[in-house]
């Protein structure tokens, strides 16, 4: 029985039910929230796996490595938000000198939003004042000078509501009708990132560690491959090496222009 991290997805339901083959585990609140106990403790044979976290990860040594299965990717450009009753004319542009809060510095979608405001819209992250909520998945991890962290007990939606943010990177689209996408027209602008760079905004993986045999990793990637063809094999959640090609190589090099990793790795190495 393989020890396995898992969310609940469309295209991982049948794989879920796997309970032959894999000792699941139950977890509350968000998978990524567990990312520590896969990175830090080296707790399970097959883990979901965000892509910034396995690429810092990596950079540490941390004994594990990709299958090329997508079970998250999306356009980060929505997660942006602004309390637009506050700042009802804050562009992307105005943001250099201002207080942007995420949850942790090295998330995925922080990354890509950094990614998105250096090519897009000409901001220096480095310039941008960040504001943060917790520690990185990967303990060896040290964020820049220009993070801080937020007092004990403040909440980041509720910072950005009160004034105390001029915008936040957010996990989900926001319930609060005054926290609205501070880039215009925001799935028109995915779709534009995604016809310049041939790509899409890879979010999480699946990762085994160096202890599955070979053997054990092909029988894991088949049957979460049965796992996407019962949900209809969702043509933006792609499978294979060279169907994930260009995404990876983007995330590589978003990671490595913001200091993520210390240097380029080859697609080859994520899954060895």
């Amino acid at each position: 029985m393989l020890k396995t991290l898992m969310g609940a997805y469309p295209v991982t339901a049948q794989f879920l039910t796997r309970t032959d083959r894999f000792a699941f585990e139950p977890f509350s609140g968000s998978v990524a929230g567990q990312f520590k106990r896969t990175v830090r403790n080296h707790e399970f044979d097959v883990s979901e796996m965000a892509i910034m976290t396995h690429l810092i990860a990596k950079a540490h040594g941390t004994p594990y490595r990709l299958l090329p299965f997508v079970v998250l990717a999306r356009f980060q450009h929505p997660f942006l938000v602004h309390n637009a009753e506050r700042t009802p004319a804050l562009r992307p542009e105005d943001l250099a000198g201002k207080r942007v809060g995420v949850r942790s510095y090295s998330v995925t979608t922080g990354a890509w939003i950094r990614h998105i405001l250096a090519e897009d819209h000409g901001v220096d992250p480095a310039r941008i004042r960040w504001i943060t909520f917790e520690e990185a998945h990967v303990a060896e991890f040290r964020d820049p000078p220009t993070v801080e962290r937020a007092a004990p007990g403040k909440e980041i939606a509720a910072m950005l509501l009160a004034g105390e943010l001029d915008a936040a990177i957010l996990g989900a689209i926001p319930k609060e009708p005054q926290l609205r996408p501070l880039i215009p027209d925001p799935e028109a602008a995915g779709r534009r990132w995604a016809e310049k760079h041939g790509a899409i905004q890879l979010n999480h993986l699946v990762a085994v560690k160096d202890t599955v045999s070979p053997a054990q990793a092909d029988e894991v990637y088949r049957l979460l491959l049965e796992s996407k063809a019962a949900a209809g094999d969702p043509p933006l959640l792609p499978h294979g090496v060279e169907a994930n090609r260009r995404n990876l190589e983007l995330a590589i090099d978003c990671a490595l222009r913001q200091n993520l990793i210390p240097r380029r790795y080859s697609v080859e190495e994520l899954f060895r």
